[in-house]
């Protein structure tokens, strides 16, 4: 393991489901944290905060902080700030994750047409859920059409719940921009700078790290196209099928999380 300068890792369908851990995961991220190995939880999930996300995962054993969690809306505001600064947003997002979003201005339904402020400048999408109302989605088609920028935070189709596959913003997102003929800016997973950003959080190079992962698009062949090693799992969103019709191969493919250790202690790895 010593020859691995990182390990970046999906949270949601690799070390848990619905927040419950998967069978193994917690002990294989303890080994990893004995052999000292730098690691980074990457997660495209805009319905916590970092804090929040580090205490569920406290709470459910996993040895984990706020620091070794990178999220999407966290990197949303860092671009926000970087290429939008001063920009009234409307964000449209399942979720209180305003604590993660410093130094972008939020504005809320009423105050969209504000008479101090105009119209938004950017619409931000964030996760899927009871916030993508056919009223909401209209009014950021509207907002787009008047000349707002158009970011997301994720292009994720589904994601895996205990009850099965959820819709996830990807699959509205792809409708928004065709019928406002914009293609959105996208912060999180598979973003190339997604992957830069968490990599230098580590203070570790591409080639020496690894991205584990269950979706092979976002997760496992985006990080191979940056540079680093993709490690597919067979939990989560995983499917025969789209691991089938995927563009790459990933480098490895295991069953679980839990098998990672045996990985990086393989020969040649």
């Amino acid at each position: 393991m010593e020859r691995i300068g990182a390990v970046l890792i999906d949270i949601d369908g690799v070390l848990t489901v619905s927040w419950k851990p998967l069978p193994g995961t917690v002990a294989a991220m303890e080994r990893l944290r004995e052999a000292g190995i730098p690691l980074a939880l990457v997660t495209n999930t805009t319905s916590r905060t970092r804090a929040s996300i580090a205490r569920k995962l406290v709470g459910e054993g996993f040895p984990v902080s706020a620091d070794d969690i990178l999220t999407a809306p966290a990197v949303t505001a860092a671009h926000l700030r970087k290429h939008h600064p001063g920009a009234r947003c409307l964000l449209i997002n399942t979720g209180d994750i305003r604590d993660d979003l410093t130094g972008v201005t939020l504005v809320d339904e009423d105050e969209e047409e504000s008479a101090d402020g105009g119209a938004p400048d950017v619409v931000v999408l964030g996760g899927a859920g009871d916030a993508f109302t056919y009223a909401a989605l209209n009014r950021a088609f509207r907002h787009v059409q008047r000349g707002a920028r158009l970011v997301a935070m994720h292009r994720s189709m589904y994601w895996r719940t205990a009850a099965g596959l959820d819709l996830d913003t990807g699959a509205f997102l792809l409708g928004l921009e065709r019928a406002a003929r914009v293609e959105a800016e996208i912060t999180g997973k598979p973003a190339g700078s997604f992957f830069a950003t968490a990599l230098a959080h580590l203070g570790a190079t591409a080639p020496h790290a690894l991205m584990v992962g269950d979706d092979i698009e976002s997760d496992v062949l985006a990080a191979q196209r940056a540079g680093l090693t993709g490690v597919l799992v067979r939990t989560g969103k995983y499917l025969p099928e789209t691991h089938r019709a995927a563009d790459g191969t990933p480098d490895h493919v295991i069953d679980s999380f839990a098998d990672l250790p045996a990985l990086l202690e393989r020969p040649g790895t």
